[in-house]
């Protein structure tokens, strides 16, 4: 019989993250008491000056229209002028696609330089999306796995030795989702000058670069190795840092025929962004990064808590993180250990565990990479932290 689907849809997994915050969201729904720590997205509004923007383009008629697939011209050179503002990268307008978030510019990069069978570093812990978008252009995931006492951070000892003839793209992405670590720049220019002495494309994604914390710095690679810049592609959006998840509004940033590649393709994939969505991103990267600046404050005080209460978790070791807005602790010494009559040996299971007995969600490593490891999104507020991973302590401790 005839496979209803196709195999290449078939092999994608569903997003863990959105499986566990929309599991979550329908616990609370039928009246639980659920406290999410699932959701990438900050729990602040969009700013108002944004939203203002947005409000007046629907009125504009012009908006009511199809535009250019690669993006409005304004919010193209918006971008140029964001890059050059933020990393001090020089780039053109013919340089840069306006997609539909984050997530459709992670497709698109894979799409436009992947070929069936070459392969692809992944460091991990990673993001959920990242092999599922390698699967998609035929490519192959090869994971490089750093641990907690590298601080997530692989070393170009380990990516050197994962290189085959093979190895075509490195996934590159500080800070981290789901670790929340950051590079140092002589970690970032180590790995640069290694991609470009092999000949390695490198997908940087950048998302999360106005998310730091004591002292970090997130230096956009070809800028610390500017012979990259014609292997690189920057993948960037105003998701994280404006509040900005619902608008769809992410970049691609690269050589200027990867760029007119991934144009074609999204010429016939989804043509152009939402025109009023574009109009807000104009807004938001014209304006200044006050409210950016107040949101990193909360989420700052929310890590140094949030790390804190793991920490005192019997089996949790969390190393703090110094970007993004989650935590990654380990819980590999709460595997095997019961806990009201039921003994976990993963942590998937523990997850389960844990929404099921303490209503509290949270992201099973097996997500990211290896079992052994729980994401915590901090991006809500002081109650819920100290309420939700207090009730994880209880369950933990009484056994």
């Amino acid at each position: 019989m005839t496979p209803r689907i196709s195999a290449r849809i078939a092999a994608i997994a569903e997003s863990a993250t959105l499986a566990v915050d929309a599991k979550a969201k329908a616990l609370k729904a039928a009246g639980r008491p659920v406290i999410g720590f699932g959701a990438g997205e900050p729990d602040f509004p969009t700013p108002d000056y944004i939203v203002e923007a947005a409000a007046a383009a629907t009125k504009v008629v012009a908006n009511h229209r199809y535009t250019p697939a690669a993006g409005l011209p304004e919010l193209r050179e918006a971008i140029v002028a964001k890059t050059k503002r933020d990393s001090n990268y020089d780039v053109t307008v013919d340089q840069v696609l306006v997609t539909n978030g984050g997530k459709q510019s992670v497709y698109q990069a894979f799409a436009a330089i992947v070929d069936p069978g070459d392969e692809v570093l992944l460091p991990s812990p990673f993001w959920t999306t990242y092999p599922e978008c390698v699967k998609l252009a035929g490519g192959v995931s090869i994971e490089v796995f750093a641990d907690e006492t590298q601080n997530y951070l692989v070393s170009v000892e380990q990516l050197e030795a994962a290189r085959t003839p093979k190895t075509k793209v490195l996934l590159f992405c500080s800070p981290s989702n789901p670790t929340g670590s950051v590079y140092s720049v002589e970690q970032v220019k180590a790995i640069g000058e290694w991609a470009v002495k092999h000949g390695i494309w490198v997908i940087t994604d950048e998302i999360y670069e106005h998310l730091l914390y004591d002292g970090a710095t997130a230096p956009s690679l070809p800028v610390l190795v500017p012979a990259l810049a014609d292997t690189c592609i920057i993948i960037n959006g105003v998701a994280k840092t404006y509040a900005m998840t619902g608008w769809r509004v992410g970049w691609m940033i690269g050589p200027k025929d990867v760029i007119k590649a991934a144009t074609n393709l999204q010429s016939h994939l989804t043509s152009n962004v939402a025109n009023v969505s574009q109009r807000a991103a104009i807004a938001a990267l014209n304006g200044n990064l006050d409210a950016v600046h107040k949101m990193g404050e909360a989420f700052d005080r929310r890590r140094k808590l949030i790390v804190g209460l793991l920490n005192e978790i019997p089996g949790f070791k969390c190393p703090t993180p110094t970007g993004a807005f989650y935590v990654y602790p380990s819980v590999k010494g709460v595997l095997g250990t019961t806990i009201r009559g039921k003994t976990p040996k993963t942590s998937a299971e523990l997850a389960t565990l844990i929404l099921e007995e303490a209503e509290v969600a949270a992201v099973p490593g097996e997500a990211f990479g290896p079992s052994g490891y729980l994401r915590f999104s901090y991006a809500t507020s002081d109650e819920d932290i100290i309420e939700g991973i207090g009730r994880i302590k209880k369950l933990i401790t009484e056994g």
